[in-house]
């Protein structure tokens, strides 16, 4: 098996001669392509010496396309990378991308930034990223889950101890939490202990986002379920969920009864911007109920901003731009500055979805981070689902930053279990599906 090493001229490339004579060593066919020197006298310059001592060669880009490696390890950039890659570093990540040969990486793909997983030009698209001493953050948002590949982790012998000295900038968010915050019931348990959730939305043509709510949040284990929805809407979901207690609302009146017996709301899905949603986006607000808030219940948030200290935001790049008036772009290229920037203008408990959803609240330090999910999670109804999921939670008793951890890991979780038959067709109904048996660990 023939490989090639690309290597910089920093420490990234240091480990990149130090892979590259450890395979000659167990007899691999194996060269090296390098951009640029190590500095004289420091650790990567001995490494590219250990290299050649012991008989390594090195080749040019167009003598490695006559090479036809089996393997290229990529080693240009590592954790320091702080803006786009430009001319012959460029060009390299673009050759080892058009190769066609698996990519492993080490530390980083090189072009991605391992703070934030932002790629603001091109990026190695890598099979398998081997990363050295603590994990990166931007592996895991952001560009990370695409470019990365499978992730493999060595502490390279450092102690436990050194992280004392460190700040640690997000928490992945532990499998153990559903054992934590869901106990086994009680025998003489009955449905008014485990919560009323109110979905509120499903405005003309979107009737099937509030039965996705909804359902969500049955099948997580809220007591009793109201969803008020435009009158089309109550007999067809009636029919699909007879368990949930349907109500309409033709001008928008939040009826009184709803507003009393309901302990927690879920206001968004399928809402609308026009005179019947922003009437029933201020009367469920005036309840001041924990909320979870997503949608048009964002949109309009954005055009009336308003604090609160019992609700969850659930937004995505672009409503999280629409939020801070500023770009979806812009919340990309650094989505832990935009979660902070979210959780401060609002003093809510913010998720910020996307690949490797963010997790944040006033007194969170660091962020969650979701490490679970899948592609076949881009289709209609997803949000939805997640809404009910975190409503169900918090009817349940379970604080608002507790309930949008665990919702967002379930949501998620579910999603991967839900993928036996691949991950394009993927429904919403698919991941509340598999809900229950998450919710019962």
């Amino acid at each position: 098996m023939g490989w090639v090493v690309c290597a910089g001229g920093g420490n990234n490339g240091g480990d990149g001669y130090v892979v590259a004579r450890l395979a000659l060593e167990a007899r691999f066919d194996v060269c090296v392509i390098a951009l640029g020197k190590p500095r004289a006298g420091g650790i990567a310059a001995a490494a590219a010496e250990a290299w050649q001592a012991a008989g390594g060669r090195e080749i040019t880009v167009e003598e490695a396309a006559v090479f036809a490696p089996d393997l290229i390890v990529d080693a240009l950039f590592g954790i320091g990378l702080s803006r786009a890659p430009e001319g012959e570093a460029a060009g390299m990540i673009e050759a080892i991308n058009a190769a066609g040969v698996p990519v492993a990486a080490l530390d980083v793909p090189s072009g991605l930034f391992a703070d934030t997983g932002a790629a603001p030009g091109p990026v190695v698209r890598a099979e398998l990223t081997v990363t050295f001493i603590g994990l990166k953050p931007g592996l895991f948002t952001g560009k990370g889950p695409s470019v990365a590949g499978e992730i493999v982790f060595d502490r390279l012998g450092v102690p436990e101890g050194w992280k004392r000295d460190l700040r640690i900038a997000a928490r992945r968010i532990p499998p153990s939490l559903a054992d934590a915050l869901l106990p086994a019931r009680d025998r003489g348990a009955h449905k008014g202990l485990y919560g009323h959730v109110l979905v509120v939305g499903g405005n003309s043509g979107t009737g099937g986002a509030v039965r996705l709510a909804g359902e969500a949040a049955q099948r997580v284990g809220a007591g009793m379920v109201s969803v008020l929805t435009r009158p089309e809407h109550v007999t067809a979901l009636l029919a699909a969920r007879p368990e949930l207690m349907a109500h309409a609302t033709l001008d928008g009146t939040l009826p009184g009864v709803l507003a009393e017996r309901a302990g927690v709301v879920a206001l968004g899905p399928g809402l609308g911007q026009g005179e019947w949603g922003r009437r029933l986006w201020k009367q469920a607000l005036a309840l001041d109920k924990p909320t979870v808030l997503d949608a048009d219940g964002l949109n309009l948030l954005a055009a009336e901003p308003r604090v609160r200290d019992n609700w969850v935001l659930t937004p995505h790049p672009g409503e999280a731009a629409r939020l801070l008036d500023t770009t979806a772009a812009d919340i990309e290229r650094d989505r832990f500055a935009a979660l902070a920037r979210l959780v401060e203008r609002y003093r809510a408990v913010v998720v910020l979805k996307g690949a490797g959803t963010l997790i944040g609240a006033p007194d969170d330090d660091p962020p969650y981070l979701c490490d679970r999910g899948n592609p076949g999670m881009a289709s209609g109804g997803m949000g939805d689902a997640l809404t009910g999921i975190i409503a169900g939670l918090l009817a349940q008793g379970l604080e608002p930053a507790a309930a949008a951890r665990l919702g967002v890991w379930l949501h998620a979780t579910a999603a991967d279990r839900a993928t036996g038959a691949g991950e394009r067709g993927l429904l919403a109904g698919d991941v509340i599906a598999e809900l229950r048996v998450l919710v019962n660990p």
